[in-house]
């Protein structure tokens, strides 16, 4: 029972730690890597909150040294699928009831838990598992994922607050009630902080949820879903079916029950997953919501005026930070001729820091990309490049597979703007960098933003305040996050919500209320005290 009208603290962003040497936080996760490697993880399917172990068995290995198992998890199957929905859509009534103070602490708790007590276990789980380097580990799987449990505690009291005028012996009121049946949330590999949100955003407002891990991030997963029960998450609410995207996919989409999906993954992925939803509408209780982000091919463009050495860290970090697996990654760059052997030489040095290598080395910048399909794809690209006559590797373009996953941060210089590499979706440490003549600035803005299907981040490079503000107007369509100065990744919960639109997804904005008001279906009250008995109106008279 609410005897207060609850304000809940105001959220800052987590810090990131530093992990120097000597460190408190560097000698902590050294325990904690050791503590992972030693004991093998058996990870059930939880449904209602029974653990099951299923037999389905699938390995958890390291991406830069796949001969080393993590452990195992336990894929569901159909029938499990359904039974996890069976449960949600059981858990679903008590839980829209709770309390709006009960439901916001439990991820206050757990953003707690998080960045505090599980912090360098979180850490070595993501980055033995996803081979993420001590940094990209820091700020994703701890600082963002914290940031989106206190933030969306925020915005949901401000979604609430959201109430309409109410005239003279009249009060209007807006309750902002929970989507009826369940939510599927389908999550990627490449952040642990989205694999934590999608389903959490729709458990806070209410709903209950069937979450699908991808499987390569099966573990961090599991941690989060630790986390959220030790923080008094109720059994049911968020039930966790790792497995066959393909097979269990099926039967949440096809369900009469289907409220939403909440998905990050490929455009691919996400067009079947819509096509399926809308072929079953006609038996379907609702109209699914559908949230999704997507595939991005992200630009910078850079103006003759800008700071080289800005530009090349921009470059290097934007394209090459976690192997170039994100989805706002540095893809695609549009230099003036005037500025590239400047830059060129700044970027070469800046590149012989990035060296690569096992990320229980700290000193490394990068390390391998995810799996053996994951480095079959980039490697094609690559070589698809080597024989490309209007492209030239002029950094990188070496793989190896033999331990790990490992490709060589490469740079393309390409003569041909529509090169296969310069269009389309790479997801891994490949940069294609296209030469403009310095009086085709206008002609290049239209060319970035023609050239991709794909809308979720880009940047542009400029002192010229002129050319900053003829960029942001040309390209107001081509990112969903734009960045002036600045490398098109890294946005900050609170700060930069988050999502592009074209074939880049929903543009829903995870990180802001916007998300969070796709989670609910508003009911409007009004309740009249002194209600009129007269049927004629003055005019009848």
């Amino acid at each position: 029972m609410d005897l207060g009208h609850l304000q809940p603290p105001l959220p800052r962003n987590e810090p990131v730690l530093g992990y120097a040497h000597g460190s408190p936080e560097r000698a902590w996760l050294r325990k904690e890597l050791a503590r992972v490697r030693a004991e093998p993880v058996e990870i059930p399917v939880v449904i209602g909150g029974e653990r099951l172990f299923t037999g389905a068995t699938q390995q958890l290995r390291a991406p830069h040294d796949h001969s080393f198992s993590l452990g195992r998890f336990h894929n569901a199957d159909a029938a499990q699928m359904q039974r996890a929905i069976d449960a949600a859509l059981a858990a679903r009534s008590e839980w829209a009831r709770t309390p709006v103070e009960q439901r916001a602490a439990v991820f206050l708790k757990a953003a707690e838990l998080l960045s505090c007590r599980y912090r360098q276990r979180m850490n070595a789980v993501t980055m033995l598992s996803l081979s993420k380097t001590i940094q990209q580990s820091e700020i994703d799987a701890v600082c963002e994922l914290a940031d989106f449990f206190r933030f969306n505690v925020a915005f949901m009291h401000q979604i609430y607050g959201l109430q309409p005028e109410s005239s003279r012996g009249v009060w209007n009121r807006m309750e902002w009630r929970p989507l009826e049946g369940f939510v599927f949330a389908v999550t990627p590999f490449n952040f642990a902080s989205i694999a934590g949100n999608l389903p959490t955003a729709p458990a806070l407002m209410g709903n209950t949820v069937v979450w699908k891990p991808a499987s390569s991030a099966v573990y961090p997963a599991w941690i989060i879903l630790q986390i959220l029960e030790e923080a008094g998450l109720p059994p049911g609410v968020i039930n966790f079916v790792p497995g066959p995207g393909a097979a269990l996919g099926q039967v949440a989409l096809q369900h009469p029950e289907l409220a939403g999906v909440h998905f990050t993954g490929s455009t691919t992925t996400f067009r079947r997953m819509w096509q399926t939803v809308s072929q079953q509408i006609e038996p379907a209780r609702y109209w699914p919501r559908i949230v999704g982000e997507t595939g991005g091919k992200d630009f910078v463009i850079a103006h003759a005026s800008a700071d080289v050495e800005a530009l090349s860290v921009a470059l290097v970090r934007g394209a090459f930070e976690y192997q170039g697996q994100k989805c706002s990654a540095a893809s695609r760059a549009y230099v003036p001729r005037s500025l590239w052997p400047q830059l060129w030489e700044r970027m070469r040095g800046d590149l012989a820091k990035a060296t690569m290598g096992s990320v229980e080395d700290l000193s490394r910048f990068m390390a391998a990309v995810i799996d053996r399909r994951a480095f079959d794809n980039i490697t094609g690209f690559i070589e698809h490049a080597r024989g490309d006559d209007s492209c030239e590797i002029i950094h990188g373009g070496d793989a190896d597979p033999t331990r790990g996953w490992f490709i060589e941060p490469t740079v393309v210089l390409t003569t041909d703007p529509h090169s296969r590499t310069m269009e389309e979706e790479i997801f891994g440490p490949v940069l294609t960098v296209y030469l403009y003549d310095d009086d085709a600035w206008t002609e290049t803005l239209a060319l970035v933003d023609g050239t991709s299907p794909y809308a979720l981040t880009g940047a542009v490079f400029a002192r010229d305040r002129a050319a900053v503000n003829q960029a942001s107007e040309a390209l107001r369509d081509a990112a969903g996050n734009f960045y002036v100065n600045d490398k098109p990744t890294g946005a900050v919960v609170g700060q930069q919500p988050f999502g592009g639109a074209r074939a880049s997804g929903t543009n829903d904005k995870a990180g802001s209320m916007l998300n969070l008001l796709r989670w609910v279906s508003p009911r409007t009250i009004k309740e009249s005290f002194d209600p009129t008995t007269e049927l004629s109106y003055p005019h009848m008279g």
